[in-house]
């Protein structure tokens, strides 16, 4: 099966939902436990917080197909500074992880950051997430920082800010 992408549309939001809900149970309950998870899911799977993406002039989600199905997603985004794309989130279905399919998603977020003439992508990973941490220096990112945020309700993130320069300085 070939896995496409397309833009998020109305009709989208529902299954994105469900699929993102159920990718952050299965992996961030073991790294941040199941509270902060559902506090966070909460806040991120509401068909409010996804429709925010949509005819968006700065920002982008992006749906993983494969079989008819949604099995992950991109969403990224224009940030404050001048030529730089933030990747704000990268999930895939686990028992699909090292199919490449990760990779392709990324790489297609590279491109459209390329194409938007940015210079470079950034994004935030938290410091326990080894997986994803290997893909992103597999794929050329590299630690700019690390930062710790509150997200409200006592719970914190913890990451690491990480960017790749898609041109030269």
């Amino acid at each position: 099966m070939i896995a496409t992408l397309r833009a998020l549309s109305e009709a989208d939001i529902e299954p994105v939902m469900a699929v993102g809900r159920r990718i952050w149970v299965s992996h961030y309950v073991p790294i941040l436990g199941q509270a902060q998870v559902d506090y966070m899911v909460g806040m991120r799977f509401t068909a409010d917080y996804l429709r925010r993406y949509l005819d968006a002039p700065d920002r982008w989600l992006d749906v993983l197909w494969l079989g008819g199905e949604p099995v992950g997603y991109c969403a990224y985004a224009l940030t404050a500074s001048p030529d730089e794309l933030k990747l704000e989130q990268l999930y895939l279905l686990p028992e699909l992880h090292g199919r490449g399919l990760g990779g392709q998603m990324l790489r297609h977020v590279t491109e459209r950051a390329a194409s938007l003439g940015s210079r470079t992508m950034m994004l935030q990973v938290n410091k326990q997430n080894t997986g994803s941490l290997g893909l992103y220096k597999k794929m050329g990112f590299a630690v700019r920082e690390e930062a710790v945020f509150d997200i409200g309700h006592g719970f914190v993130m913890d990451d690491f800010i990480m960017e790749k320069w898609l041109a030269s300085p």
